[in-house]
């Protein structure tokens, strides 16, 4: 058994984070001591490296932990797709670097764009999804789609834009406090409005995708200045945190 310390300095994950996948059931630990120390055995160790395999290929912990938990899952079969895509992956960042090398040594003067596409990365993190059945925020997305129009879904977005302007306008408060955190409810409640069900979960890998993807962050930040995406992660992480903890005093 190790403790939720002795498991954090092993992977890097950090005991903030440990916890947070233990409120969302997607690890928990494998007793819990009078005291209230979390203990970890082997089993709960391989799923944390099936979780950490599946974070390096940006998967949400939402589509993560559906994964793990389908009555079908068969690990094998898992790190197979995962062991794909991390190959896939390399490809392109061998791409990429060879392409950087032969910019820097003047080499080309027309610049390729087709080693920055991920379509085949892409299509294949959809075969995955397909094979698992997920997700139901993707199903709940896919059918509003089909009843609203184009300008419906720009007016939607323009929405979440504005908001973010909001957010980034009250920066120098904090992520604590109340305003943000308000704005953080906002957000959420739109996006249950306008795309799906966005529930804490959710709201918490949205934020860090936020910060993880540079067409996300780029956005963001445009709306409401730089430094907005990184601002509104630790906002969402704080309202996700405070709302756990309201929960288990309940």
């Amino acid at each position: 058994m190790r403790t939720v310390h002795e498991v954090s300095k092993l992977t890097g994950v950090s005991v903030r984070t440990l916890h947070h996948y233990d409120a969302m059931d997607l690890l928990k630990p494998t007793q819990t001591t009078q005291a209230g120390y979390r203990l970890y055995d082997d089993h709960a160790m391989n799923r944390l490296t099936q979780i950490l395999l599946f974070r390096e290929l940006q998967m949400p912990l939402k589509e993560i932990k559906a994964i793990l938990d389908h009555p079908n899952f068969d690990p094998a079969a898992a790190l197979e797709q995962q062991i794909h895509l991390l190959e896939l992956q390399k490809k392109q960042i061998t791409e990429l670097i060879a392409l950087a090398r032969r910019i820097q040594k003047g080499e080309i003067e027309i610049m390729h764009f087709d080693v920055f596409k991920k379509t085949e990365i892409d299509q294949y993190k959809e075969e995955v999804r397909e094979k698992w059945g997920l997700t139901t925020a993707y199903q709940e997305y896919e059918k509003k789609a089909k009843t609203k129009t184009g300008q419906e879904f720009a007016a939607s977005a323009n929405q979440l834009m504005a908001l973010f302007a909001e957010i980034g306008s009250l920066r120098e408060f904090g992520a604590d406090a109340k305003e943000v955190q308000e704005k953080i409810g906002q957000l959420q409640e739109q996006i249950s409005q306008n795309y799906y069900h966005c529930t804490d979960e959710l709201l918490y890998d949205l934020g860090q995708m936020y910060c993880a993807d540079e067409r996300f962050s780029q956005n963001i930040d445009q709306a409401g200045g730089k430094g907005t995406a990184e601002f509104v992660r630790q906002a969402i992480s704080s309202y996700v945190q405070n709302a756990s903890a309201s929960m288990n005093q309940i």
